[in-house]
């Protein structure tokens, strides 16, 4: 059901990207930036092999017409892998657990709908072989100009586990990161969350992107942030790495607005998109 929607010093500055969703209109350079409430929601549906693609766009319709007809004001968004296992995450982002609650409680009180999401889910059952869930809470500390950058048909997520007793040396890292990408690549944006229900000591470092060619732009600054690091911060650098990370791992998305349900703020700044004709 897709309202639990609660996934060296070059892999390094690629780490922190950027996310949020359903909130105020800011700006940030030449960019339009959504920024959202902090608690970030993901379920994640892996598929069986040959059940991607259309056969799970088409079964994810039934959830997003159910949730249109009855109006609901619990939204989300799709992102389909483009690396890694097939799959899809379904995000949401709330401004708190007691707003998660009180969405919960307006679709089981409406029977019609809860009928509706129970024969998708069903269905969407038959094309899946594996589902979970995850709650995040946005961390401000560890961002940088963090936002939905409107526009976005990509996001990259990087997620880190720091080793147990290690969380100091990860703070630091983080710090010495964010320092030299504002000195050395001010223009960086990228958004951390970190893991509250679902598991534990792990973060998650989510950017937007709107083509190819940005990515291969991101890339391309890696030089500018390598001097503003600076021989002796590099060391460092590689050094609490080396201590404080257990796992790291990226993988790129795409966006799927057709298995979408988004808020409102996505679709009023780019409605072509989002809700194209047929």
């Amino acid at each position: 059901m897709k309202l639990s929607i609660c996934s060296q010093c070059t892999a390094l500055s690629v780490m922190f990207l950027s996310f949020a969703s359903s909130a105020t209109l800011t700006v940030y350079a030449q960019d339009k930036v959504i920024a959202g409430p902090k608690i970030l929601t993901i379920q994640r549906e892996f598929t069986k092999p040959g059940k991607e693609g259309a056969a799970h766009e088409k079964s994810e319709a039934a959830f997003v017409k159910a949730m249109a007809d009855a109006k609901a004001t619990d939204h989300y968004y799709a992102l389909t892998s483009l690396s890694g296992r097939p799959r899809v995450l379904f995000l949401s982002t709330y401004p708190s657990f007691a707003e998660i609650e009180a969405e919960r409680k307006k679709v089981n009180a409406n029977a019609s709908l809860s009928a509706e999401l129970d024969r998708a889910n069903e269905a969407d059952g038959d094309l899946l072989a594996e589902t979970n869930s995850s709650m995040w809470m946005r961390r401000d500390d560890m961002s940088l100009n963090q936002g939905y950058r409107v526009g976005a048909r990509y996001e990259e997520l990087t997620q880190f586990v720091v080793r147990p007793g290690h969380m100091g040396e990860w703070t630091e890292l983080v710090k010495l990161v964010i320092d030299a990408y504002k000195k050395g690549v001010p223009d960086a944006h990228w958004g951390t969350y970190e893991l509250v229900y679902g598991g534990g000591g792990t973060f998650l470092v989510i950017t937007t992107l709107r083509s190819g060619e940005e990515i291969d732009s991101n890339f391309a600054k890696d030089p500018k942030f390598i001097e503003a690091l600076g021989p002796e911060g590099l060391k460092k650098l590689d050094a609490l790495e080396a201590a404080c990370v257990e796992s790291r791992q990226s993988n790129l998305f795409r966006i799927a607005p057709k298995m979408s349900y988004p808020p409102d703020q996505l679709v009023q700044a780019e409605p072509e998109f989002w809700t194209p004709k047929p």
